[in-house]
């Protein structure tokens, strides 16, 4: 018997039907002997329908108070669900329970909408797997020390099915989704892009926070973190379909780099066209200017990705950085107010027509050239690079949002991604 961790996404959840789809396959696993959580994410468009009413209300400024009343509006979408699961297993046979965040409890910290998962209590679950039932958990939410219920930000749902699996510590997380598994990149912009049927712990972190939406990038550090065994795969296979195919269906997130990932030098091609870029002219070149600016925005919960300092001139010198599109009136007004004045400029400017995009490849560890590849492949296609960032074993760029498709079908092509690798053919 194996204690496994199902997670379904909105579209999976998205209809009577569908649901019922999903606890007839919850119940052949639990029928198979096996212990079954299962994180529920809210029915397909629920959470952006509570959210557009509470947009036509909402006062002018964004508070804390404001953030608090929007969590507790859109956890209602997957308390909906756990309870629809749940009776659609009752109807099939099963004992099931249904829990929110705040019941079991999952302990966050205070950030509305996008707060952090800090500690999970096992015990009410455990002993309901003990008694043989199936426990339905909310995904997407928790509640903080002040018994206030929060949210974890969108995709939240995966983030809370890794958390509970390794507070369990399960056997695995199976990740059910509406695509199959993790491609070279979207097929939607490449016909051509490839399912991985392995990709490594490091390689999956880059790709989530390099803007593949596949995962959400707290769920892959968590699973890196605690050692989860993770695999994505479809909810749209027949639900009957034999345990043992399932189980090796889609991608699996491993922990081992094997040969055969050896062989692929970049496993594939995240975008993100989510970005904005701001830059600061005429900065004091001085020790402690990064800290004076970047300190601000890190206080207000506002995540910076790339950045680059020029080169200083006459003691000046302009700063450069990107967040995400929706912080970008917020940075640039919180800059406004609290770190140009003391800077002593007043000369800002901001962009929101860029995208990033990002090789991923455990195999550029052992290849020079890769960075060089890639700037040569851009620019045979006339794109300009405005950033360039880069790790062990990603480069990312950024660039024009209006080149983004055509990067990232240039790049695939240059890196030869939509080949099947010799030792999977």
């Amino acid at each position: 018997m194996a204690l496994i961790v199902h997670k379904y996404g909105g579209t999976s959840m998205g209809s009577v039907e569908r649901i019922r789809n999903v606890a007839k396959r919850v119940a052949k696993w639990h029928r198979a002997g096996h212990q079954m959580v299962v994180v529920p994410s809210a029915m397909s468009g629920e959470t952006n329908r509570l959210l557009g009413l509470a947009k036509e209300l909402s006062p002018a400024k964004t508070t804390d108070a404001l953030l608090r009343e929007l969590d507790m509006l859109a956890s209602t979408g997957e308390q909906v669900s756990v309870g629809l699961l749940s009776i659609a297993l009752q109807a099939e046979g099963m004992d099931a329970v249904s829990y929110a965040g705040w019941q079991v409890p999952i302990r966050t910290n205070s950030a509305y909408t996008k707060a952090r998962i800090e500690s999970i209590d096992d015990k009410k679950v455990r002993a309901d797997l003990d008694a043989g039932k199936v426990v339905i958990v909310t995904g997407f939410q928790g509640v903080d020390d002040k018994g206030h219920i929060t949210t974890l930000g969108r995709g939240g749902s995966d983030t809370s099915a890794v958390a509970v699996a390794a507070a369990l510590k399960a056997d695995e997380c199976l990740i059910y989704t509406d695509v199959d598994g993790v491609y070279t990149t979207d097929p939607r912009v490449v016909p051509e892009a490839r399912r991985l049927h392995t990709v490594s712990f490091e390689e999956m972190l880059e790709m989530a926070s390099m803007g593949s939406k596949v995962l959400q990038i707290r769920s892959v550090e968590f699973a890196g973190k605690y050692k989860v065994p993770l695999r994505v795969l479809s909810s749209f296979t027949p639900w009957d379909i034999p345990i043992g195919e399932e189980a090796t269906s889609g991608t699996l997130i491993t922990f081992e780099e094997d040969e055969k990932m050896e062989q692929a030098v970049v496993s594939g091609i995240a975008f993100n066209r989510d970005e904005a870029k701001i830059s600061i002219l005429g900065v004091p070149d001085k020790p402690g200017i990064a800290y004076n600016i970047l300190g601000a925005v890190a206080d207000a919960n506002i995540d910076v990705d790339v950045i680059i300092q020029n080169i200083s001139k006459d003691g000046k010198t302009d700063f450069s950085f990107t967040v995400h599109r929706n912080d970008y009136a917020r940075t640039v007004d919180l800059l406004k107010a609290k770190v140009l004045p003391s800077l002593g400029t007043d000369r800002i400017e901001g962009d929101t027509r860029i995208c990033k995009v990002s090789i991923v490849g455990i195999g550029m560890r052992s290849h020079v050239g890769i960075a060089a590849k890639m700037f040569r492949a851009l620019s045979e296609e006339g794109i300009n690079i405005q950033m360039i960032s880069t790790s062990e074993i990603k480069t990312s760029v950024v660039v024009d949002e209006k080149y983004m498709e055509l990067a990232v079908r240039a790049l695939h092509r240059a890196f030869d991604l939509d080949q099947q690798p010799a030792s999977q053919n």
